[in-house]
């Protein structure tokens, strides 16, 4: 499989504070990558940099073979990389339709238009006419990736699809993942539901404090060991690691 993305060993700061130390990673076409880990493990830091809203202060980021560590978030959207941010941040003044609308601004040419967002997304169909202040948080976050596939990126990344929503909710937009994959979107969720990241991701990589502390394929690592590693428990013997 081709190499869509590499993140080589990038550092990222907030003033003093490292938030990132030294992460490397790599996302090929077509797979599902699924960083987890605690409150605070820099997961979003990661996808933030990756979008270009921060610059890492070591290290390069590359994507489909080019360095891209100081280019621009707008630039980004344009070469193929979207980012459904925590907290969804739709428009609450605007249509479903019109939030969908607005990340089809400078559109990529490429699969995704409004009628394959709602054959992904049918609650969406029956409420493109709602304005986002009136949508559940299950229905703001459907709207916000939905919105980040109307730019037919290459890249899809997700940050904590299910944060703040119901069980019965989570399974719903989860749901979707697959069909987006099987159009040729490439995959890199940030989640802190160790459930859904297993059913979905072809790889997971656990971060703590910043760093590394777990990789491998979803299939070949054991549950027990995804949860130390998301705890930076020392899994022989029961104790912190470190």
């Amino acid at each position: 499989m081709t190499t869509l993305l590499e993140v080589d060993a990038i550092d990222v700061a907030y003033g003093d504070f490292r938030a990132l130390h030294g992460i490397t990673l790599t996302v090929a076409e077509g797979e599902t990558l699924a960083v987890i880990g605690a409150n605070g493990a820099g997961k979003s830091t990661l996808l933030k940099t990756i979008a270009g809203l921060l610059r890492p202060s070591a290290g390069q980021i590359r994507f489909n073979g080019h360095n891209v560590s100081h280019t621009p978030a707008h630039r980004r959207v344009r070469e193929g990389i979207a980012l459904t941010p925590e907290g969804r941040r739709i428009f609450g003044s605007l249509t479903v339709e019109e939030n969908l609308k607005v990340g089809a601004h400078g559109r990529r040419p490429g699969p995704w238009n409004l009628a394959t967002v709602y054959d992904a997304f049918p609650l969406l169909a029956e409420k493109r006419a709602r304005r986002g202040v009136h949508l559940s948080g299950g229905e703001q976050q459907a709207t916000a990736i939905g919105r980040a596939l109307m730019s037919n990126p290459r890249l899809l990344l997700l940050d904590e699809v299910s944060l703040g929503l119901a069980p019965v909710v989570i399974a719903d937009i989860y749901k979707a993942l697959p069909a987006i994959a099987e159009r040729g979107t490439t995959v890199l969720v940030v989640e802190q539901d160790l459930t859904q990241a297993l059913t979905v991701a072809d790889r997971v990589q656990c971060l703590l404090e910043g760093r590394t502390v777990l990789e491998g394929a979803a299939a070949d690592v054991t549950r027990e060991q995804v949860q130390a590693a998301y705890f930076g428990v020392d899994n022989a013997n029961g104790r912190e690691a470190g």
